[in-house]
């Protein structure tokens, strides 16, 4: 690459001098390349320790002038290629230019801007990609890409010097990341270290100190563990880490590839050292936190964060943290944890105006929304452009009233009082907020469907007599009471200031009339609802009536989702919660429906509408449950193995023996699922739901963790699993909430659990009060590390499951051992999962679908085959091995989707390295039949006269065509005589059809009886169908490359030209017989079953290339078509075709295909017989330029005469014949007997499976057909 002309003041210091000339040096870097001796050992040690290592490219290009102590360098390269066309390129266009100046300030001048012209160039092409990483990174990119062979696609993130403990030994040297590998190089004293793991393989992921490892990261695969220490900077490299592991993870998940964040706002400068995508996946990473923490859409990019502090008027306090801007939300986060959260919708925001600085209050910034709040921010550093950023982001924000959001630029503006929608009185005041009635998003489908317009509790508290509560309704009232004046000092609805008080009332409970608003406003649903005016009653419109596999699911479980409550006894319930869920599993078919999502979203409809309930379900599903609920409930086994862990942390002693009786994992799914719904009393469960929404995932942890505290000496007694269960069952049904209104629901789960001495009943608020003291030091920051540890280990645990699943469904007889399917599954799934790094032409293999059978899920296309096929087979052909692996793949891929899955392509591998010669031989026989041999490749054979001699005389036999490979003798004559009368249309093949009467059973009926009888008995050599001449011609082809890389290459290539001769005279007899026996059409066929099938066969003139997916396939040997028509159902020419041969064919009917002399043919042995086969045979010289084959089938009279004198359509050959034959020669036989170790090739594979090359042209269009 060109590099901006730099100084270099000490030239020749570790390098060494290829080539001069009078303006310019050629260096290369000592160490690197052949010899170096002891001098060369050092620089590559010192490259390699020293910074050097990420910069150095091994050769590099010189500017000079002959008076001159300075050099500048313009050009660097990775390999020599690419620096001599450099060096080539300065040679062709400066030199003679350089020669004509005079000065040497003017020649040095002038190649610097010369290059620095050249770089622009580059640059301004590759600026669509955004490729604006600085120099120096390019460098280490291109360093690593030569280091590890990867390709173009693999990009470099970030690099590190840091030492590799191989051993006790500490190794120095580079550590690349890149998005999908950990890669390291070290070269010490000419000892060489390189590894290269991929993430999706990483099971654990650690930062730890021992005392034998200072301050170390640690990372494991299924078969190593690596310690990495001595880093300049280890947190920031462990976080980096951690992300692209995570992105591994997600890739396994849900097949996600990694996609460079194009919205990214670019810097103006670039750090020197920091890549694009560094940067980009540091914005993520921040991007995550701030949603997370303010409960914000997915969709939500951080713009920027600034320190700064907040007036409180409820405490009068200036409270000092971070203020956070984004496309549609201002946020506030305080330094201390409790003090104050705040979040302004900027759809809300009315004023935005700089107010006066002072010495108290410098640089403040007010903003003021519609619901008449104002808030006060100060200390900003960057004002001006705070106000400004906001101003861009209002100016794109949409205003249902025109003109209600305008930016203050000056001391003030005056508010240009904005139309509220019509409310209420009390409400008016808080259009922000839920509990208003904003028609326009409550109700707002009622026309269309009947919708449950408010939560069901209130619906049917109504039709139950009013009663008086006495104490608990005293309570309720006071709860709602504190609310309201909770509401007055920090405001409601969307804008209110969260402080440890607000956590307080959550605590102590939610009142009911409360509960449905406060839950869209702690979860963040309330935003995505209010944005998304109408998406919930179209998503339901959409959805009703349409079928699924989840729809079927959700209507098996509509009637277990609370049936003890009144609410869901009735149809306005159950369609309810039907259409709310239908609706989720239109929006999100990744998910589609799981059970338990039933139980949470009843308890959410009985609260709200079922809009509300839709958006609450969008925020449990998508943003706090992460994963909780897709096929293989990944996210609740995740927050399981956090519990585990924590009760290792907090319980130690019960949990040894909960370990011990495996209690945990099987009772905590259900808590963490259905958020303690499904195991608690409803009042009481719906207490834990309310601190859920506020708090998130960790209270729910608490509380499992205060259960088992509580019960601790009990399960410390415990002999069993059940025992267990029951204690802990019998203690959640006791669970009871005193302060609650509600009737009491009869809890199911507790009158399956409960016995006769009732344990002592415990009071919710109890409980939540006990975990929050005891084990309130969770952090949500703790969690999310804790998660990524605990997701390493379950998405791994889950596909080692996959791989034994799929290793079991591959049946017995395959020949390989579970070992080596399980290295041949590991190798197959990288395979899949490298057309996610780098791209893929098919679609279909790009994504994963995780819902599928195990087996189904990782698929390959034709051209990923290839490649393991060029890494796995015993049978290299040299450049004919992609050709081959083609034909393999057409014969695996049995539905033709142009995919295979891991079964079909251990079979395929299976036909190759097990069973006995006749196995192997029939395996080779069919990759030279259809499918797998392509119309395509047949007339290639054909046309190979670059492959066969130039010595045959150009009587040439006539080659079948595929359609005389199907039918029988009979269509084909009914062919040629259509083709004679001219009735090249259907409708007159149709009419010949009836006319000659019988009517046929349908062809399909031949297939399914063939479909039966393979079912039945396994397939005999007798099955196989014979083999023409042009796919012996390809068969000898493929012999003939397959030994050229063998050590006894001469003895093979001389029996494989004896067995082909002799072969080649065995098709001339068989030919002869057949033409005396089986001239005779037959009369078993009925007429119209010919019609059929020729118009089946025959392709139209119109359509030369013949898709190898609809060719029909070969009759069996039961095939009653086939029997009829004995040996003569694999194809008689058309009697035109023959006369032609029988009249040009000079003396006797048609020699062998290589058309040997009379003296050749006796003596198989002879020099220039081994010859003719070895470097080829047919010649095809008359076959004129203008022949088009349709399949082999000539269109014309004149095209059948000019085929008749270059194919022998009556020559054919069976495999007993060829196995028999090459039986007679032992070479041969050794040759395929010999056992080939299929694990030695899977390591070289695993070596190679990073240099992602790609067949030339050539050998796809070869290999596709």
């Amino acid at each position: 690459m060109w590099l901006g002309p730099e100084e270099v003041l000490v030239a020749n210091a570790l390098w060494v001098t290829e080539r001069a000339n009078p303006f310019f040096v050629l260096q290369r870097r000592r160490g690197h390349g052949k010899g170096g001796g002891l001098t060369g050992l050092l620089v590559g040690t010192l490259d390699v320790v020293l910074d050097s290592s990420a910069r150095v490219a091994p050769y590099r290009i010189l500017h000079q002038t002959q008076d001159s102590q300075v050099y500048w360098t313009v050009a660097c390269g990775s390999s020599r290629k690419e620096i001599t066309k450099h060096w080539e390129w300065l040679e062709n266009n400066l030199l003679q230019t350089l020669s004509i100046f005079d000065n040497e300030e003017d020649i040095t001048t002038f190649v610097k801007g010369k290059i620095h012209g050249i770089i622009a160039e580059e640059n301004k092409n590759l600026q669509p990609q955004g490729d604006e990483d600085p120099g120096k990174f390019k460098e280490a990119e291109l360093k690593m890409r030569k280091q590890f062979g990867m390709p173009e696609g693999e990009k470099l993130v970030n690099y590190y010097s840091c030492s590799y403990w191989k051993g006790r030994v500490p190794r120095q040297g580079w550590l690349y990341l890149t998005v999908n590998h950990l890669c390291f190089y070290s070269f010490l004293l000419g000892k060489e270290v390189s590894l290269v793991v991929q993430w999706v393989d990483v099971t654990r992921l650690e930062k730890n100190a021992t005392l034998l490892f200072p301050e170390s990261i640690r990372v494991d695969t299924r078969d190593q563990e690596l310690f990495f220490s001595m880093f300049l900077n280890i947190t920031e490299t462990f976080k980096l880490m951690e992300q692209l592991a995570n992105l591994a993870m997600r890739q396994l998940l849900d097949s996600e590839g990694f996609l460079e964040d194009k919205a990214l706002p670019r810097p103006i400068r670039p750090h020197r050292n920091i890549s694009a995508l560094k940067r980009d996946l540091d914005a993520r990473a921040k991007n995550e936190c701030y949603r997370a923490t303010f409960r914000l859409p997915r969709d939500e990019r951080l713009d920027g964060h600034t320190g700064c502090t907040l007036w409180t008027p409820f405490n009068k306090l200036h409270i000092p943290g971070q203020m956070f801007i984004s496309n549609n939300y201002i946020c506030f986060a305080s330094k201390e944890e409790d003090a104050c959260h705040l979040i302004i919708p900027l759809r809300e925001v009315t004023i935005v105006e700089k107010a006066d600085s002072s010495s108290v209050l410098p640089s403040p910034l007010s903003i003021s929304t519609k619901s008449k709040m104002t808030f006060l921010f100060a200390n900003l550093k960057d004002r001006d452009f705070l106000v400004q950023r906001i101003s861009d982001f209002l100016q794109k924000t949409p205003s249902k009233q025109p003109g209600s959001s305008t930016v203050g630029r000056k001391a003030s503006v005056v508010d240009p009082a904005p139309e509220f929608l019509p409310a209420s009185p009390e409400t008016s005041e808080q259009p922000t907020s839920p509990s208003s009635p904003l028609s326009g998003h409550r109700g707002f489908c009622a026309q269309e469907v009947p919708t449950a317009s408010q939560g069901l509790l209130k619906l049917f508290r109504r039709n139950s007599p009013v009663e008086d509560f006495g104490v608990k309704g005293a309570k309720e009232k006071m709860k709602e009471e504190s609310w309201d004046i909770h509401f007055f000092e920090y405001g409601r609805g969307m804008c209110m200031y969260r402080t440890a008080k607000t956590r307080e009332l959550v605590l102590k409970g939610i009142p009911e009339s409360l509960r449905g608003e406060l839950w869209l406003l702690f979860s963040g649903a309330w935003n995505e609802m209010v944005t998304h005016p109408g998406y919930y009653a179209e998503l339901v419109e959409k959805s009703m009536g349409k079928y699924s596999l989840a729809t079927e699911e959700i209507e098996r479980d509509l009637h277990r989702s609370m049936p003890e409550h009144p609410a869901f006894q009735n149809e306005l319930g159950i369609a309810a919660l039907r259409r709310v869920l239908t609706a989720y599993a239109f929006r999100n078919p990744t998910i589609g429906y799981c059970q338990a999502m039933n139980i949470v979203t009843s308890v959410l409809l009985l609260y709200g509408s079922e809009e509300e309930a839709f958006w609450l379900l969008v925020a449990l599903c998508e943003r706090m449950l992460p994963d909780y609920y897709n096929t293989r409930v990944v996210g609740a086994l995740v927050d399981q193995g956090i519990f585990e862990e924590l009760t290792r942390d907090f319980l130690p002693q019960l949990s040894e023996k909960m370990q011990d009786l495996g209690v945990i994992s099987s009772i905590s799914l259900s808590w963490f699922l259905t958020l303690f719904l499904s195991v608690m009393p409803f009042e009481s469960a719906v207490v834990i739901v309310d601190c859920f929404f506020y708090e998130g995932i960790k209270v729910i942890l608490q509380v499992a963790l205060a259960v088992l505290d509580a019960n601790m000496e009990q399960l410390l007694g415990c002999n069993d699993e059940g025992e267990a269960m029951t204690i802990l069952g019998r203690c959640l049904d006791n669970v009871v909430n005193k302060q609650s209104t509600s009737p009491p629901v009869p809890h199911l789960h507790a009158l399956l659990t409960s016995g006769d001495d009732p344990p002592a009943q415990t009071d919710i608020f109890d409980l939540l009060k006990v975990s929050y003291e005891k084990f309130s030091s969770l952090r949500a920051s703790d969690i999310e590390q804790m998660r990524f540890k605990q997701r390493l280990k379950v998405i791994q645990s889950l596909e080692d499951t996959a791989k034994r699943s799929v290793v079991r469904a591959i049946p017995g007889d395959i020949g390989f051992s579970i070992e080596e399917l399980e290295d041949l599954y590991m190798v197959f799934k990288a395979k899949h999962l490298a057309s996610q790094y780098w791209g893929s032409n098919h679609a279909a293999t790009a994504r994963r679908d995780p819902s599928l059978p195990y087996l189904e899920q990782y698929r390959i296309d034709a051209s990923q085959f290839r490649e393991l096929f060029a890494c796995l087979t015993p049978w290299a052909c040299g450049t004919h091995t992609p050709v081959l692996a083609g034909r393999m793949f057409r014969l695996l891929d049995k539905n033709r989707d142009s995919l295979i899955n891991f079964k079909e392509f251990v079979t395929g591998m299976s036909g190759m390295y097990h069973g006995d010669l006749t196995e192997k031989l029939k395996v080779l026989y069919k990759l030279h039949l259809p499918p797998a041999l392509s119309p395509e490749e047949a007339e290639s054979a054909l046309e190979a006269t670059h492959y066969f001699t130039e010595d045959s005389s150009s009587e040439a036999s006539p080659l079948t065509s595929d359609l005389d490979l199907f039918l029988p003798w009979e269509a084909q004559e009914t062919l040629t005589q259509e083709e004679r009368e001219g009735i090249g249309n259907e409708e007159g093949r149709e009419k010949q059809g009836e006319e000659k009467g019988t009517s046929p059973p349908d062809y399909r009926h031949y297939l399914r009886m063939w479909a039966k009888e393979r079912e039945v008995q396994k397939e005999t050599i007798k099955d196989l169908p014979k083999m023409n001449q042009e796919q012996f011609i390809e068969l000898c082809k493929t012999l003939y490359n397959m030994f050229s890389e063998d050590p006894l290459e001469q003895d093979l290539y001389h029996a494989i030209a004896t067995v082909a001769s002799l072969l080649l005279r065995i098709g001339e007899v068989g030919k002869k017989f057949s033409s005396r026996n089986g001239r005779k059409p037959g009369d078993s066929t009925p007429s119209g079953d010919q019609d059929g099938a020729t118009k089946e066969g025959a392709p139209p003139a119109a359509e030369p290339h013949q898709d190898p997916a609809q060719e029909p396939q070969p009759p069996a040997a039961g095939d009653p078509q086939a029997k009829a028509g004995g040996d003569t159902y694999l194809g008689k020419a058309p009697q035109e075709s023959q006369m032609v041969v029988e009249g040009g064919s000079g003396e006797g009917q048609g020699s062998p295909s290589q058309l040997l002399s009379d003296d050749e043919t006796k003596d198989d042995m002879s020099m220039s017989s081994y010859s003719v086969v070895s470097t080829g045979s047919l010649q095809c010289e008359d076959l004129a330029d203008d022949t088009v084959l349709v399949g082999g089938e000539a269109r014309s009279p004149t095209a059948a005469a000019r085929l008749g004198g270059t194919v022998d359509t009556d020559w054919c050959i069976s495999f007993e014949q060829i196995l028999a034959s090459i039986l007679t020669e032992s070479v041969l036989v050794n040759f395929f007997e010999k056992r080939v170790d299929i694990g030695l090739k899977i390591k070289d594979q695993k070596k190679v499976e990073r240099q992602f090359s790609t067949s030339s042209d050539h050998e796809q269009s070869g290999a596709l057909g």
